[in-house]
């Protein structure tokens, strides 16, 4: 009876906990595709105003570009960053510029190879099985954050 009671009580503490935080947080934002929500922790203003600034504005939202374009793991990617971010920012445990991680680099050149396929089979041409080591965000840096490339933080941002 009382084991019932405490994991009741502790059941109820993480509930609550987990509903203000969600709610603090805007958490219901990030399951859009509103580009605002990406600007809902201030470390992102600056890719915020760079999208803005930039061509693919009209083309592209955040989502378009750092998520997968699979229904499902758009979701889990979405999902882990989520979990990443809110701790890291929490924490203040990130590195300032922020840097873009080796999964996400991943998946935003999967996204640039999505939408710009048929020029990207032009000029990449790998022997089966293998990666051409071509990258399009090495080249292309600012192309969805124009404003920061002046800074140099995108450079920076990417390791490169």
């Amino acid at each position: 009876m009382i084991a019932a009671l405490i994991i009741g009580a502790l059941s109820g503490i993480a509930l609550g906990v987990g509903t203000f935080t969600f709610v603090y947080a805007r958490g219901d934002s990030y399951l859009t595709n509103d580009p605002k929500a990406c600007a809902n922790c201030h470390v992102m203003n600056e890719q915020y105003d760079g999208w803005v600034k930039s061509s693919h504005r009209q083309v592209a939202t955040c989502n378009d570009c750092h998520t997968p374009h699979n229904f499902a793991m758009k979701y889990v990617t979405k999902a882990v960053n989520g979990y990443f971010h809110s701790y890291a920012f929490t924490t203040g445990d990130f590195h300032e510029p922020i840097r873009i991680t080796e999964r996400n680099r991943k998946v935003t050149e999967g996204t640039c190879r999505y939408c710009h396929g048929d020029m990207v089979a032009q000029i990449d041409h790998p022997p089966a099985g293998k990666d051409s080591g071509l990258s399009c965000i090495r080249c292309h840096t600012g192309v969805g954050h124009k404003e920061i490339v002046s800074t140099g933080t995108v450079g920076a941002a990417h390791g490169d």
